[in-house]
Formats: C-alpha cells, sequence, structure tokens
C-alpha cells in the first residue's frame, strides 16, 4: 500500500501521532472535515473540467463555423 508515496509503517506512525495530539474523540471530526473538503476538491475539479470542454467545443464550433462563411480558395480563384 503506497498513498502519495507514504507506506503502510510511515501510515500508522501518522495516525498515533495524530491519535496522540488530537485525541480520540477530536479525531472523527477531523477526518470528516478532512474527506468533505477533499469531496469539495473534487467536486470542483469536475466541474472546471466539464466547463474547460464546453468552451474548447464552443470556441471548436465557432471556428467551424467561420471557417464555412470563408469562400474556398477555388471560388476565389474562379471569381478572378
Amino acid at each position: 500500500m503506497n498513498v502519495f508515496g507514504i507506506g503502510l509503517p510511515e501510515m500508522i506512525v501518522i495516525l498515533v501521532l495524530a491519535l496522540l495530539v488530537f485525541g480520540p474523540k477530536k479525531l472523527p471530526e477531523i477526518g470528516s472535515s478532512l474527506g468533505k473538503a477533499i469531496r469539495g476538491f473534487q467536486d470542483a475539479t469536475k466541474e472546471f473540467e466539464t466547463e474547460l470542454k464546453e468552451s474548447a467545443k464552443s470556441v471548436e464550433s465557432a471556428s467551424s463555423v467561420s471557417k464555412s462563411a470563408e469562400p474556398s480558395v477555388a471560388e476565389k480563384a474562379s471569381d478572378a
């Protein structure tokens, strides 16, 4: 098990230190608030990604519309 480059022994040491510092009553509250913060960050990241994709699609569609509105090279040559 390797999370963020931290192995199992290091995780155990961190959890024991957190338990000693915050106490058994406060630790579940801290875990819950940390989980909510991570979930909020993930939601914001997904929303940003969706917005970015929609923006890219609208730019792409606007670009294709402007290209279709321009006369082609063959049409310009026939006019001359």
